[in-house]
């Protein structure tokens, strides 16, 4: 069934898996996982084949800190500083079971693993923790931007072109 689905498809979306499920099941209801990364290229040049899938950051960053900081994500939190004006969603709260930062070939990989996110979330924490990086927020600020539910501290809403869907776990 997979490959039949990929046949129709655009070569940038594949699906890996595909079978049936009962006729209540609904996408985003169902959901009880789901993964997003995010890509920040650390080098002086851009790549000009990944340009439009990575977001370009020339300045070196300190990893160690944006580490140390993807860490007070992780937990049940009011998630209403990480979240665009305008979102819909009735609860702000989420939980974050995995935050990651990790460096492979000049990029910088922030990885969240929660049971849901608010629009934007993930690219405002990416922004969050490109300024920890830069040295604009220390990494235990998190703690209180999480608290104090103010979008005003939280960093900047980064680019889409370097987020991705990893992956989706359904019940």
């Amino acid at each position: 069934m997979a490959t039949a689905i990929n046949s129709q498809l655009k070569y940038s979306i594949r699906i890996k898996k595909a079978e049936e499920v009962e006729e209540n099941f609904h996408s985003r209801y169902n959901c009880k996982e789901k993964t997003y990364m995010y890509i920040i290229n650390n080098e002086e040049q851009a790549s000009a084949i990944f340009r439009n899938m990575e977001y370009h950051f020339p300045k070196k960053l300190d990893i160690e800190k944006m580490q140390k900081a993807a860490k007070y994500f992780e937990g049940e939190h009011d998630f209403s500083a990480f979240k665009s004006s305008g979102t819909s969603s009735k609860s702000s709260v989420r939980k974050i079971y995995n935050a990651d930062v990790s460096t492979y070939n000049g990029r910088i990989i922030i990885k969240l693993t929660g049971n849901g996110f608010l629009y934007n979330m993930v690219r405002i924490i990416a922004g969050t923790l490109l300024e920890v990086g830069m040295g604009a927020i220390k990494p235990e600020s998190i703690k209180e931007i999480i608290e104090d539910k103010d979008r005003k501290k939280a960093g900047k809403t980064l680019p889409p072109h370097g987020l991705y869907l990893v992956k989706v776990e359904y019940e």
